[in-house]
């Protein structure tokens, strides 16, 4: 299994499209130069097209979501707590295991922002993980504290978008 020399914390934040596309990108890249990649998704249940696209990468690839559907526009009820909880206990064991190289928190800092992780669990998460292992937040809110810790931070900003014209969300564009 091939090991990363140094491991690097990354955020990818903002209001704007690509934040979970850019962590998607890097773990295709991450699993072309031999590496395996763990996502785990907050908040999402939903099936994505992506999921079924990553399938094909099942030997290097491993995605696990945490999440009932997106509750985005309501508040989260007790059953994405639960979710959320039973899913960073797992983030936890999958990054002391040292079976992964690259690991990603799809939507992390939306479950922060929500309070379903705390952010000091998360900080402690980043502080505590093997230094030969990438790091990989993503989400819009990313809270102050987050990004002043983490090593590359990249802020997706909204220029235009075609969903203020009522353009639905279309599988294999945006789900």
């Amino acid at each position: 299994m091939r090991k990363l020399v140094r491991g690097y914390v990354h955020v990818y934040t903002g209001k704007g499209k690509g934040k979970t596309t850019a962590a998607l990108g890097l773990a295709l890249r991450a699993a072309g130069a031999g590496l395996t990649v763990y996502i785990a998704q907050f908040v999402k249940g939903m099936k994505y097209a992506e999921l079924n696209a990553l399938k094909r990468f099942a030997d290097s690839i491993r995605v696990v979501q945490f999440g009932r559907d997106c509750f985005i526009r309501h508040e989260p009820a007790a059953e994405d707590f639960e979710c959320a909880r039973r899913g960073f206990e797992e983030v936890k064991k999958v990054i002391s295991s040292g079976a992964y190289q690259v690991v990603i928190l799809d939507e992390v800092n939306i479950a922060t922002h929500y309070g379903l992780i705390t952010i000091d669990e998360l900080l402690e998460l980043m502080e505590s993980r093997p230094d030969d292992l990438e790091l990989v937040l993503t989400g819009r809110k990313a809270d102050p504290r987050i990004i002043e810790k983490a090593d590359l931070v990249t802020e997706m900003r909204e220029v235009k978008h075609y969903y203020v014209r009522g353009v639905k969300a279309r599988e294999g564009i945006e789900m």
